[in-house]
């Protein structure tokens, strides 16, 4: 029961990470969900490089960044204990950290993120306010309609956002391996 729930926010997460796609950029998605109810969501932006390049990539926009922002101004009572954070690909350090702040205590994602994945950390090293944290995560809920739309995304004619990184190599191989 609990793995049908996992995977019905995920897919709305995915919902999120395919607009972001249709609008050229990266593709995250997050919902954060209590009860049983969608509290909020929020998908990457500030990945499009424009044209005359004047423009800086945002490496704050991230869609959890973005989801628990929305949840700042949900109408609905919000006990973050009771919230669960769906996202399509692991948080990073900055987004791990917000979701620990905002007393979020499960994480949920899709993909892993083998170049800048904060979930790993330990906390127990950390400094009191992060090394207390009780967080459980659990990962590879749909992964692999995840890791479509990065492959998706790498192979978009124009697309310079992490363009040649260990991320881009790392999602061909996988994609790759899939195949085989």
């Amino acid at each position: 029961m609990v793995a049908d729930r996992d995977e019905t926010y995920m897919l709305l997460a995915l919902n999120q990470a395919a607009a972001a796609l249709e609008q050229g950029e990266f593709p995250v998605g997050c919902v954060i969900v209590q009860d049983g109810r969608v509290m909020s969501r929020g998908g990457r932006t500030g990945t499009v490089l424009k044209a005359d390049r004047r423009a800086m990539i945002s490496e704050v926009d991230h869609a959890e960044i973005q989801a628990l922002r929305q949840l700042e101004s949900c109408p609905y009572p919000v006990v973050p204990e009771k919230c669960v954070l769906y996202c399509t690909m692991e948080p990073c350090l900055m987004c791990f950290g917000a979701i620990i702040l905002s007393g979020i205590q499960t994480v949920v994602y899709a993909f892993e993120d083998p170049m800048g994945g904060g979930t790993a950390c330990d906390l127990s090293s950390l400094p009191r306010l992060y090394g207390n944290a009780k967080i459980w995560i659990k990962k590879g809920v749909c992964r692999r309609k995840s890791l479509d739309l990065f492959y998706d995304f790498f192979n978009k004619k124009g697309n310079l956002y992490w363009k040649d990184s260990f991320l881009e190599q790392y999602v061909r191989d996988q994609k790759y391996a899939e195949i085989k």
